[in-house]
């Protein structure tokens, strides 16, 4: 050839070539050659390149429903504020134990998330149960229009109900899931029991985060490189073999604005302080297999769940204003001042921007603040509502936590943890506490007025509102608080990534729920893949066989065919023989000798 080529499509249409009649004659030899291997590598490392890159883009392909080794499973998340149903999909299981489910969220032509949501919840049918099943109705028939008609019998669909429906009394709850269990399967043919309709509780809830997370992040494919980070299984091995190794999962820390939640793996074995403790610690820990084999432990967890109500970044500040107001009130009171009762003397928050003026409190008890903008006043002022106890292996209000080995371990932070982090400070991603604190520090000491002029000029993330901007410092303060004296994490650890997506994609609890609960559906793949094997392995052995003794059975009927057909010849024969031969020569017949005859001479 006298042209080499070189493309590449990723990261983008890379393509040059080289004539080789510009190479000096003497050089050609070993050009070619070194032009040869470069070419080589160059296609290799642009392959890998594309494979990585497809790997991502498949996930937002749209989902192939002609396809009829595809399957399906439906998630309804009946929230406090509405309800949403999520489509999930997944190929036939490979058969290989040691490997879940792929699942992922079925995508539409359009290639977006075939996802509903509709509003109120359904706790709001609290008494009005009869018509469960009416509010729920178009969320399942949005679901059937994109699930293929001939998989609806063997589509799971779990109605799962959470913190809207756990607030209901008992009678309550069990008049709104009977509904759903009599009616869904009158209008739809999916695969619906009972037990696939009912009110999870907060570590559910908790335990399908983690699981969701740990999912898409490939943590529980546990073929692992040199440069992974692995975790030591102790407890799970016997006395006289090592302790297991595996990839290290990622922790979850989540605060919402009411609650705060953190779920992590406990790979080793637990130790408690006193019996009571250990009794506490029963109904936070949860021991599950994922895999599809109850006997194999590989895919064995025991995670660490606790929810936190009341500690959220909205709870909190509600909370703490509480306080201010009754403190400020007992006060004025013990002292005779009139401190916060008019906007002229003001009580100073150093939890609010320096100048940021507020009215808090029922028109019969307002309160009026200034900002002074002191993060660290604001952290120490912070710090009781932590309700931390003396005790060992605690964290928040005294709640039993085990220990966690911040030198190999790695948590993921969402809602306040990332947007206390990104909206306004833009510091989101890789958490330094240091950098973090500075950061803060230096917008609660900013002037409100200058606050607004850079958010009215854009530069915060578009989703920053003036509630983020007035609540920021607060906010800043309370996560830094909740994160180190809460949860003791220390001010040096560097694994914390503060995420709102986790590889461009939102995680739901949902996608935990339905991997837990479908996690011996390989099992009948498996099992049908054998039958399979051995079917097909009984037809080729028959079709041997048979063919075999077949040939024998044809030699056989047409020599027989051939000995009837001879002996049939001779009877013919025999009965023409008959027909011709006169009685007086009966011997003939008989086979007996000739008989004497009389000779008469006569001489002429």
């Amino acid at each position: 050839a006298d042209r080499i080529s070189f493309s590449c499509l990723f990261p983008a249409s890379w393509h040059f070539s080289l004539s080789l009649q510009v190479v000096p004659r003497l050089l050609l030899p070993s050009l070619r050659q070194l032009l040869f291997i470069s070419s080589v590598l160059y296609y290799v490392n642009c392959s890998l390149l594309s494979e990585r890159h497809l790997a991502r883009v498949t996930d937002v392909d749209a989902t192939d429903t002609s396809n009829p080794n595809m399957n399906y499973g439906l998630v309804v998340d009946c929230g406090s504020s509405g309800s949403r149903v999520f489509v999930y999909c997944w190929p036939r299981h490979n058969g290989d134990l040691h490997e879940l489910l792929n699942i992922q969220q079925m995508r539409d032509q359009h290639r977006k998330p075939v996802v509903m949501k509709i509003k109120p919840g359904i706790s709001k049918f609290a008494k009005t149960p009869e018509k469960a099943s009416d509010y729920i109705y178009p969320l399942l028939s949005f679901a059937a229009e994109h699930v293929p008609k001939n998989k609806h019998q063997e589509t799971p669909l779990y109605i799962l109900c959470t913190a809207g429906m756990r607030i209901l009394p008992e009678s309550q709850q069990e008049a709104l899931l009977e509904d759903l269990r009599t009616d869904i399967p009158v209008h739809f043919n999916f695969l619906f029991s009972d037990s696939h309709v009912e009110v999870i509780s907060g570590k559910q809830e908790g335990v399908y985060a983690w699981i969701g997370i740990n999912f898409v992040l490939g943590r529980f494919n546990h073929e692992h490189n040199d440069g992974d980070a692995v975790v030591e299984l102790q407890g799970q091995g016997s006395n006289h073999q090592e302790a297991p190794v595996r990839k290290r999962t990622a922790g979850v820390l989540d605060m919402g604005g009411v609650s705060t939640q953190i779920a992590y793996e406990v790979p080793k074995t637990v130790s408690f302080a006193s019996p009571q403790q250990e009794e506490v610690a029963k109904n936070l820990l949860a021991e599950f297999n994922l895999g599809c084999d109850a006997h194999r432990t590989e895919h064995a967890y025991r995670v660490y769940v606790s929810t936190f109500l009341g500690f959220g970044g909205n709870a909190a500040r509600q909370r703490y204003e509480e306080s201010l107001i009754k403190n400020t009130a007992m006060r004025n009171k013990l002292l005779g001042q009139h401190v916060g009762e008019t906007a002229e003397s003001p009580l100073l928050d150093p939890c609010f921007p320096t100048d940021l003026q507020d009215e808090i409190g029922p028109s019969t008890q307002s309160l009026h603040l200034r900002g002074t903008g002191d993060f660290d006043q604001c952290r120490q002022i912070l710090q009781p509502f932590l309700n931390r106890t003396n005790e060992t292996q605690t964290s928040l209000s005294g709640v039993y936590q085990p220990t966690i080995d911040y030198i190999n371990s790695q948590f993921y932070g969402f809602s306040e943890f990332y947007y206390c982090t990104e909206d306004v400070l833009r510091i989101g991603g890789d958490y330094n506490a240091s950098k973090y604190a500075r950061a803060a520090k230096s917008y609660c000491w900013t002037q409100w007025k200058t606050l607004r002029e850079r958010f009215d000029s854009g530069l915060y993330a578009s989703h920053a509102d003036l509630h983020r901007l007035k609540y920021q410092c607060f906010k800043s303060a309370w996560m830094y608080e909740v994160l180190h004296s809460g949860f003791s994490f220390p001010t040096n650890y560097k694994n914390l990534k503060t995420a709102l997506l986790v590889y461009d994609k939102e995680v739901q609890w949902t996608l935990g729920a339905i991997l837990y609960r479908t996690r011996f559906l390989p099992l009948r793949d498996i099992q049908q893949e054998s039958l399979k094997g051995v079917h097909s392995h009984w037809r080729h052995s028959f079709s041997f066989v048979n063919n075999h003794y077949l040939f024998l059975a044809c030699f056989f009927i047409v020599f027989l065919s051939i000995m009837l057909y001879l002996l049939r010849l001779r009877r013919i024969h025999r009965r023409a023989a008959q027909r011709c031969t006169p009685s007086s020569v009966p011997w003939l017949e008989e086979g007996l000798g000739s008989p004497t005859l009389p000779i008469n001479l006569q001489i002429l």
